[in-house]
């Protein structure tokens, strides 16, 4: 066979990995959330430590990623109370159904658990808004009420 028609290796026909996709803008983060960015910079340091030369590659990019997002992180004061803001659980009114929310930095949202993201349309409506108040969201004017803010 034709030197031509082989492969110097494997490696050369993978697609290629790109760093993880970092948000705009600030990175706000509860105390909550500098916790959890600092135990995942810890975890993986440990993990770096004992990987096999194989699993390096895939773990330095996550290394990249939480180390940035370690140094860039702005702790927000606790809000006001009353006060609906990054740090807030907030109990509205939407659709007749009622649902409780907290807001947090992007890196500890988890929709499923009630955490979202303050740069999320739903947070970015609710930020601002105090207990009593209807806002808009989805294009309806008084789509949401504010129960309670805690």
């Amino acid at each position: 066979m034709s030197v031509a028609f082989r492969r110097e290796s494997d490696d050369e026909h993978l697609e290629p990995k790109f760093e993880r996709p970092i948000a705009p803008g600030p990175n706000l983060v509860t105390p909550r959330g500098l916790a959890l960015i600092d135990a995942q910079v810890v975890r993986l340091d440990a993990a770096l430590a004992q990987a096999a030369a194989e699993d390096r590659p895939a773990l330095l990019r996550e290394q990249r990623y939480w180390h940035t997002r370690q140094t860039t992180a702005e702790v927000v004061p606790s809000p006001e109370p009353g006060e609906i803001a990054i740090g807030s659980r907030v109990t509205f009114l939407l659709g007749g159904s009622e649902r409780t929310v907290e807001i947090v930095g992007g890196d500890e949202a988890e929709p499923a658990e009630g955490r979202i993201g303050f740069q999320a349309p739903l947070a970015r409506a609710l930020i601002g808004a105090e207990v009593g108040e209807c806002v808009e969201f989805g294009g309806k004017a008084d789509a949401i009420e504010i129960v309670r803010v805690r």
